[in-house]
């Protein structure tokens, strides 16, 4: 499938690895913006809409090998050889699915609040919910959204992130379809070994990644290291980007010297 993206060069030349974004659940290209703009200084930059999400196409099919294949032909398309892929949450999960199809393809691993596990639990039903209300009240601002999801969502900070992907009455991403994946979405199948260089990143206040995940963790990538950021939550990056992105920047740079 060929997805939306947002190409951005490197704005001074360098010879380093593009790094390709991936969103998550609910959300955009834009998401990762405040890593994006850091990174493209140095780092030719690719941003995508995951299907169902943005501008991508959409599909009745949402699981990780189908948006994972999604993911390696927009690399092609790009002409991307190798890229560093950086993912949030179920961009994450994409970008570790890719390590089962396309091992080769990926220089270096960064993934931001989450494991690769079955969570087999349902963080998001109020957020449906609300999503829901909107929709069935036929709400066309921002303003009447927010208001009606109030009433199921009690953290500002999740309410606005969903309201970047509304517009005139719309939502960006395909609210039946990831109700109905909705178990691949929080699901997963172990992948093969990956023994390159991985990251991952955890807020210190979130539930996705924690002592319970670490023999399924290593067992798919031995060689990954944790950074935890205190002080954060699920949306880690937006909370605290400066220390999200010296994890990211030390992890390129000392990887690169391995």
């Amino acid at each position: 499938m060929k997805l939306n993206a947002r190409l951005q060069t490197a704005q001074q030349s360098t010879s380093n690895s593009p790094v390709v974004l991936i969103h998550g659940l609910f959300g955009s290209l834009d998401n990762l913006g405040v890593l994006a703009r850091d990174l493209g200084q140095d780092h030719t930059l690719l941003q995508i809409d995951l299907r169902n999400h943005g501008q991508s196409p959409r599909s009745d099919e949402m699981n990780y090998p189908a948006m994972a294949q999604d993911v390696l032909e927009t690399l092609d398309e790009y002409g991307f050889e190798k890229a560093i892929i950086v993912g949030h949450s179920m961009g994450g999960k994409v970008a570790m699915a890719l390590t089962a199809i396309a091992p080769e393809r990926i220089d270096k691993l960064v993934l931001i609040d989450i494991a690769p596990v079955d969570y087999r639990v349902r963080r998001h039903d109020e957020i449906f919910a609300a999503i829901n209300a909107v929709s069935h009240a036929g709400a066309k601002t921002r303003q009447q959204a927010a208001a009606l999801m109030r009433e199921h969502i009690k953290e500002e900070g999740v309410i606005q992130f969903l309201l970047k992907s509304f517009a005139e009455g719309d939502w960006k991403f395909n609210v039946p379809v990831l109700w109905k994946e909705y178990e691949n979405i929080v699901g997963w199948q172990n992948v093969p070994a990956w023994e390159h260089p991985a990251l991952f990143i955890r807020g210190g206040d979130s539930p996705y990644v924690d002592e319970t995940h670490r023999d399924a963790l290593l067992a798919q990538f031995p060689g990954a290291r944790a950074h935890v950021v205190a002080g954060a939550g699920h949306w880690v990056h937006a909370e605290k980007p400066e220390a999200v992105l010296r994890a990211i920047h030390r992890f390129i740079d000392e990887s690169s010297l391995n």
